[in-house]
């Protein structure tokens, strides 16, 4: 009896704090809990116990689909911001978007050189703030670096090393950069390319769930311990959603590539 008026004592409490014990899915107290904990419900201690205990074989288990968290964000705006943890991971996903269709494409063109970084002893310049790019014919770009001409050879040097299979040659302030032939070879160095775009997309996307989750991890000794297991698995379903999407975008730009 000792024993059972133990797990009694703090139980009131915990339903209190836990209003959102029921959106994992499992089964919850008794509407009349608190009048059933009066006359001592074992019943009651089991069940909540019993919820528990299934919560965490679930989060243990392996290849088992799982019930979506959804919370509502105004419920737990005190703690963290959703609505923004969530626009920080679609930012993520549209800057991978913008890349794959500006720098990854099998069509050349002037824009594609405009945002390569170049490094200078003033620091990192996108190309196109350094020189002016143009189509001298469908075979040629042109880069004018009248402007910077100190900074023709870190172009070069930038031009070569982006990744596009470009062979850039210097005449004075003038970079001249042949158009690849569109060979297999070129397809798929585009398609490593696009990989590893998505990869660091992905790194991206980590920072923004782990700096989430810290924030949540913050309010520990506020709230229940189902509130932050709650936010905790709402924010990592974010960041799962994400990824797929991510995963889908490089199977369409890897098949758009390849073939």
């Amino acid at each position: 009896m000792a024993l059972a008026l133990r797990w009694l004592r703090p139980l009131p409490s915990l339903l209190h704090r836990s209003p959102l014990l029921v959106s994992r899915g499992l089964p919850g107290a008794p509407q009349a809990c608190p009048a059933l904990l009066l006359e001592g419900c074992r019943q009651c201690v089991h069940q909540v116990l019993l919820s528990r205990q299934l919560a965490t074989k679930k989060a243990k288990g392996k290849g088992q689909s799982q019930a979506k968290v959804n919370i509502s964000a105004a419920l737990v705006e005190d703690i963290i911001n959703l609505e923004e943890t969530n626009e920080d991971m679609q930012a993520v996903i549209e800057a991978l978007k913008e890349d794959f269709s500006r720098n990854i494409s099998v069509r050349t063109s002037p824009g594609v050189l405009d945002h390569i970084s170049v490094v200078t002893k003033d620091g990192k310049f996108p190309l196109n703030q350094l020189g002016q790019i143009s189509q001298k014919s469908p075979q040629l770009i042109i880069v004018n670096m009248t402007n910077f001409p100190e900074s023709t050879a870190a172009a070069m040097k930038a031009i070569r090393e982006s990744g596009m299979n470009l062979n850039p040659e210097v005449d004075g302030t003038v970079i001249r950069v042949p158009v690849p032939k569109v060979t297999r070879e070129h397809r798929e160095s585009l398609a490593k390319l696009a990989k590893q775009s998505t990869n660091k997309s992905k790194e991206a996307l980590r920072k923004v769930r782990s700096k989430s989750i810290s924030q949540v991890k913050k309010f520990k000794s506020k709230v229940s311990e189902d509130t932050i297991w709650l936010l905790e698995k709402q924010i990592q379903q974010m960041a799962d959603e994400a990824v797929a999407e991510m995963d889908k975008l490089l199977a369409a730009k890897t098949k758009e590539l390849l073939g």
